[in-house]
């Protein structure tokens, strides 16, 4: 398995197709998912990443502050953070929310939207992938919105051909969530990551250029799938095959900081989306964040941050 998959793989993901939509020009659609539209498959949904199929046509996908983005035939728009966004084949054509259209499918497969003005013709599939940790800073080193051409990379074939037979599949009501599915789902964001990931420039130090080293990319996985275990330089340098000092140098030449410095600050930016996202105790998160004691956990959120957690919380639900 490389890095990159492994580190995706420790943030627990699922997920599902779950609509098709047959739309003519002109339409405008408002779209959102939600934790419902993932507790309908029984997926525990804390953090959700939205994507779009077009098998036929094409589209702009936009999200508010963002120029729109083309998305033709043969290509995946994702949406690592759920932004609220908009489908249209005009954007200026009169919107409206997508809720309003979904229909049952009388067979129990992919719910369904028909829509348009009766011109150009789009087909495009609607999936999600759901992550069941609480939060996961991840996510938000990525861009708003990533698109992918499954007809590029050594992934193509794999995944276009379970895209349409998992559409099919879904249409014809045989397939609700399933391991296919969920495998698919993986494939599309860790492409949609590598690719993405593969224009960063040395200087643009983060996770995903640290994937690019296989020791590095491996810590990564360990750290980021057990962010609270006791990590130090030589138990992670243990783990992945290397000296203690070679390790701490080429990690710190990959990320920019050293290896428990940057466990340090993704241990507190968890620590502080689970504050404002969630009604866990504050000792609670301190365990869920590796320490051992609330004020050891205060300390360290107030040398990062400025404010203790407990003003970070209430200054947030103000």
């Amino acid at each position: 398995m490389d890095p990159l998959t492994e580190v995706l793989r420790s943030v627990r993901l699922a997920g599902t197709l779950f609509l098709s939509a047959d739309l003519t020009a002109p339409w405008h659609i408002g779209v959102s998912v939600t934790q419902d539209d993932c507790a309908a498959f029984s997926i525990p949904a804390a953090q959700i990443i939205s994507y779009h199929v077009v098998l036929e046509g094409r589209l702009l996908a936009k999200v508010e502050g963002d120029a729109p983005m083309e998305v033709r035939a043969g290509e995946i728009v994702l949406l690592p953070r759920n932004d609220l966004h908009r489908l249209a084949s005009d954007i200026d054509a009169k919107s409206i929310d997508s809720r309003e259209l979904i229909q049952q499918s009388p067979d129990g497969g992919l719910l369904r939207i028909d829509y348009g003005g009766g011109g150009e013709r789009t087909r495009i599939v609607c999936g999600f992938l759901a992550s069941q940790d609480s939060c996961n800073p991840l996510f938000t080193t990525l861009p708003r919105v990533m698109k992918i051409d499954v007809r590029e990379g050594a992934t193509r074939d794999w995944i276009e051909s379970s895209v349409r037979f998992a559409a099919n599949e879904l249409t014809e009501g045989k397939l609700a969530t399933s391991n296919v599915m969920t495998r698919l789902s993986e494939s599309l964001l860790t492409e949609a990551v590598r690719r993405y990931s593969s224009t960063l420039s040395e200087e643009q130090k983060s996770w995903l250029n640290g994937l690019k080293d296989q020791y590095v990319g491996r810590a990564l996985a360990l750290i980021h799938g057990h962010l609270s275990a006791p990590w130090s330089p030589e138990s992670l340098a243990k783990e992945v095959g290397l000296s203690r000092s070679a390790f701490v140098d080429r990690f710190t030449a990959a990320l920019g900081v050293p290896p428990i410095r940057y466990l340090t600050i993704w241990r507190l930016q968890t620590a502080r989306l689970n504050l404002r996202e969630t009604r866990a105790s504050i000792a609670q998160i301190a365990h869920g964040a590796g320490y051992e004691s609330e004020a050891a956990f205060s300390r360290a959120f107030k040398r990062e941050f400025g404010v203790p957690p407990a003003t970070w919380r209430s200054e947030g639900s103000q």
